[in-house]
């Protein structure tokens, strides 16, 4: 018996396969036969789609303001720094 390499699908085959799961039209096994994907990969695939569509209604507000929190407090310190290194290059150019 020979062993089969695990196929790569790519995300939009997963997403679309995962759709149709949770559209409930057609049965896991329909899916299954129809596609050639095992039942419990789609199961999983169904469950991933789910929980990334409920945290991307949770935390994308969010994320997106720390990201730019994150931004702002870096640049406050890089003009912290430019500043001090101005004062500095002041002082010792009229030594």
């Amino acid at each position: 018996m020979s062993k089969k390499s695990p196929r790569k699908h790519s995300v939009e085959f997963k997403a679309k396969v995962a759709i149709e799961a949770i559209r409930g039209d057609l049965s896991i096994s329909q899916i299954s036969s129809k596609y050639g994907v095992h039942s419990s990969q789609i199961n999983r695939w169904k469950k991933r789609a789910l929980d990334g569509l409920k945290s991307s209604f949770s935390q994308s507000h969010t994320q997106a303001q720390t990201e730019q929190q994150n931004i702002i407090d870096g640049l406050y310190k890089r003009i912290g720094e430019l500043s001090c290194e101005n004062d500095f290059l002041k002082k010792s150019a009229w030594d």
